[in-house]
C-alpha cells in the first residue's frame, strides 16, 4: 500500500526512511541537509562509504543509528544523482533510470533485511531536477507490490507530524 501524504518526514514513524542523494554527496541542501544535521554519524559514515566503495548512481545504502527518545533509526541513501564534478560541488541531475535502479535496490533491501514500513519524499525532484509524475510512476512500479506500508511525503510541512498508517517500528 502507498499512501501519499503532508507532513514533516523527520517525524516519521516508518521503520525505513529513504531519500536521495548523489555519490559523495555533501549533504548540503533539502531532506539531505535536515537529515545532516540530526544525524551526523550518518553523514560521516556515509562520507567514508563513499571513500571505501566508490558507489555508482542506482546503489543503495542503509545507516542505522539512534534518533530522539533513544528510537532506531534506520535511514536508507538512495544514489538518484550524478556525482558531484569536484570535490565540495554541486550534485548532478537525476536520471530516471538511476531513481529506478535504486528503486529496485530498495525494494530488494526492504525483503532481506524485514524492514515494516518506508517514508520517502519527492525523490530527485529538488537538486535532482525530475518531474514529479515520472518519479510517482517508478515509485509505484517498483514498489506497489511490497507487503510493507509505504508514504510518500509529497507535501513538506515542516514540524507536522503526518497521519501514517504505519504500524509501531521495531527496535
Amino acid at each position: 500500500m502507498i499512501r501519499e501524504v503532508t507532513g514533516d518526514i523527520l517525524l516519521s514513524k516508518a521503520h525505513l526512511i529513504a531519500h536521495g542523494v548523489a555519490p559523495h554527496d555533501d549533504f548540503k541542501s533539502g531532506l539531505a541537509l535536515s537529515l545532516r544535521e540530526h544525524f551526523p554519524g550518518l553523514y560521516k559514515d556515509f562520507r567514508h562509504w563513499c571513500k571505501t566503495h566508490s558507489p555508482r548512481p542506482g546503489e543503495v545504502w542503509v545507516w542505522s543509528g539512534v534518533g530522539e527518545a533513544g528510537r532506531a533509526m534506520h535511514i536508507a541513501c538512495l544514489l538518484t544523482q550524478e556525482p558531484s564534478e569536484r570535490e565540495g560541488g554541486h550534485p548532478g541531475r537525476a536520471k530516471p533510470s538511476y531513481v529506478n535502479k535504486a528503486l529496485h535496490e530498495l525494494r530488494k533491501t526492504i525483503e532481506r533485511e524485514h524492514f515494516e514500513s518506508l517514508a520517502l519524499p519527492r525523490l530527485a525532484t529538488g537538486v535532482g531536477g525530475l518531474e514529479w509524475n515520472d518519479v510517482r510512476t517508478l515509485i509505484v512500479s517498483a514498489l506497489e507490490t511490497l507487503d510493507v506500508p509505504i508514504v510518500v511525503y509529497t507535501n513538506f510541512k515542516k514540524g507536522v507530524a503526518a497521519s501514517e498508517p504505519l504500524p509501531t517500528a521495531r527496535a
